[in-house]
């Protein structure tokens, strides 16, 4: 595992998502694409259909002998050919003949691979979305919750909770669009020889491919070159997007579960210890590991780009880094979405500590609103100034807000003391804040 920050299965159980990390699973992948190709080629004719029955029969990785494998391996190092003499061996005779017929490691290795990813994938997108179903009960039920909307690190206006949350819903469902989309580009079978033009196998070659993808539940590469590398470079960037979504929350639970904060934190069990030396420390592990794998990711979409053009043909320099990139992706990825659903599932939200934060600057979060009520009678700009010069003078003299409010005669003049008070509320000025948490739950229980 080349995740940073691995998760434990005594406290995160991955549910199956790291199967497909195993070597047994790499090899039972290579072994599923040469049963599949033989079965295929049988059904067009290139191989006797017995030979094909017989490959397929023997393409399980207890039929095969794993440790004379390891020892062939030893003596050629080279790594996809000891699979092929030991399925030869497990195969009668006669079959074993036509094991890895017409094809070349890299045909072989590159869609079992992505047969492995899309396992992963299918995997993957159900717990995304189980974060989105989390992060649905959450808008809803935090829909009216008032906090302190931030921009640039300070208060900018009022908010709700359940909005906030409306916008990690909006990209998650956004980067599942883009991911499913990608779908036929990137989980493809390519069977065509050395260069990937079917020098050896012809029109049926062409035929025997569209049969491998339609029997392993994957699409046919339109031009199976080896020098594609762009489709796999999508797939990693698509991971990283979605990570991104999940580095926000992150970042947010992190940043407000600080005392200074104290809005959010993250799920507490008795007994769980945050430091050798300060007793008293509660961490954000769950936002943290999310943090930490997701830069990580992002270092590794950055190596896929830069080998993407590497030239001609094939190039092996360009797919080792390939198989490692799309290798270490998903296991950060694993890593990542193991923690965002347990995050958005358990976090702790403290309404009250919200309302007192947004509270802070007694009523200057919501000048925008004041604003506005002038506008009809100053008009935009004069109005803009005026309260802009009020909100400094309650800022710079530590006067409070609603006391500069209703000493001032332009103010005193359009309202009365009970308007000033009502407009100083952020509760009362949240804008669709609840309608749009409304909506986006509706979108998540959907999912």
């Amino acid at each position: 595992m080349r995740a940073l920050y691995d998760s434990k299965s005594k406290t995160i159980d991955h549910e199956g998502l790291k199967d497909f990390f195993t070597n047994e699973a790499r090899i039972q992948s290579w072994l599923d694409l040469e049963s599949a190709l033989a079965q295929a080629q049988a059904e067009v004719g290139m191989i006797p259909a017995s030979a094909a029955a017989n490959i397929a029969e023997s393409a399980f990785l207890d039929k095969i002998d794993l440790v004379r494998m390891d020892e062939i391996y030893q003596k050629i190092g080279h790594g996809f050919v000891p699979l092929i003499k030991v399925l030869v061996e497990a195969c009668e005779p006669e079959s074993g003949k036509y094991v890895h017929y017409g094809v070349t490691t890299q045909n072989i290795q590159q869609s079992a691979h992505l047969l492995l990813v899309k396992r992963f994938h299918g995997k993957l997108m159900e717990f995304v979305d189980r974060c989105i179903k989390n992060l649905g009960e959450l808008a809803e039920k935090h829909q009216h919750t008032v906090m302190a909307g931030r921009t640039h690190g300070k208060h900018a206006l009022p908010i709700t909770y359940g909005y906030k949350v409306s916008v990690w819903i909006n990209e998650l469902l956004a980067a599942k669009e883009r991911m499913q989309e990608a779908e036929k580009r990137v989980f493809t079978v390519m069977m065509g020889g050395a260069v990937g033009a079917f020098h050896a196998t012809g029109q049926d070659g062409m035929k025997v491919q569209d049969l491998v993808a339609e029997k392993l539940g994957m699409y046919s590469m339109p031009i199976p070159s080896r020098n594609t590398r762009i489709f796999r470079a999508e797939y990693i960037t698509n991971l990283c997007l979605l990570a991104t979504t999940f580095h926000k929350i992150a970042e947010e639970v992190y940043q407000t579960s600080s005392e200074e904060f104290g809005e959010v934190s993250e799920a507490f069990t008795k007994g769980t210890v945050g430091s050798s030396t300060m007793p008293q420390k509660v961490n954000p592990k769950l936002a943290k590991g999310i943090i930490a794998n997701a830069q990580k990711l992002y270092s590794v979409q950055t190596a896929s780009m830069y080998v993407a053009p590497r030239p001609f043909e094939a190039d092996s320099s360009a797919y080792f880094i390939y198989d490692a990139a799309l290798q270490e992706s998903i296991e950060l990825m694993a890593e990542i979405v193991l923690r965002a659903e347990e995050l958005t599932r358990t976090i702790v939200v403290f309404p009250e500590r919200m309302l007192d934060n947004v509270m802070i600057t007694k009523g200057l979060i919501n000048s925008e609103k004041i604003m506005m009520h002038l506008v009809d009678r100053l008009g935009k700009d004069p109005a803009h100034e005026l309260v802009y010069e009020l909100a400094m003078e309650s800022t710079h003299s530590g006067m409070d807000y609603s006391e500069v409010l209703s000493t001032n005669p332009v103010i005193c003049e359009n309202f009365s003391i009970d308007e000033i008070t009502e407009m100083l509320d952020p509760r009362a000025y949240t804008g669709l804040c609840a309608e749009i948490a409304q909506t986006f739950a509706a979108k998540a229980r959907e999912v």
